[in-house]
């Protein structure tokens, strides 16, 4: 199945969609592209709040905002999202659930990239509205479908991983 049909289905069957991602051998470069890609996306949708931002306050330029929007998403946050995906793997240690790492930083990463299209339309809404209102709450929607599909997501590779150490 494309990567588009499988977003679009990860809204209604999340864990459904991570267990065949990794049923069908999903490896660390593949994990890799999702985080890049959902970076990469994530900055797309930054540009028009980065826009408004320079005419309502022009001493800092457009383009001077881009750059520090360029180095904060595209280069630190894929390394904040390694360090979130090891405190999540922790966590699930924490309950006794013993989950490879690729499979964390594939629910991870793959529910980030899920919401990157909302987050495109969030960005939209709040170029048009701005930053309050409508756009606040449609971004609080946004985040609580990210974690709901990456709290299924936790839950599948959970899942996956008792089922292994029971088959051994």
């Amino acid at each position: 199945m494309s990567m588009t049909a499988n977003m679009l289905r990860s809204y209604r069957a999340p864990r459904a969609v991570l267990r065949g991602l990794i049923e069908q051998g999903l490896r660390e470069p593949q994990v890799l592209f999702f985080g890049t890609l959902a970076c990469a996306l994530i900055y797309v949708a930054q540009w028009p709040a980065l826009q408004r931002a320079a005419v309502l306050d022009p001493s800092v330029t457009f383009e001077q905002r881009m750059g520090g929007a360029l180095f904060g998403i595209i280069f630190v946050l894929p390394l904040i999202l390694y360090g979130v995906a090891g405190v999540l793997q922790l966590g699930l240690r924490l309950f006794r659930h013993v989950v490879p790492g690729l499979w964390v930083r594939a629910a991870l990463f793959w529910s980030l990239l899920c919401v990157t299209p909302l987050m495109l339309v969030q960005a939209a809404v709040s170029a048009a509205f701005g930053p309050m209102g409508v756009s606040l709450l449609f971004g609080a929607v946004v985040a609580l479908i990210f974690a709901y599909i990456l709290v299924q997501g936790l839950r599948e590779v959970a899942g996956m991983a008792a089922k292994a150490v029971e088959r051994t």
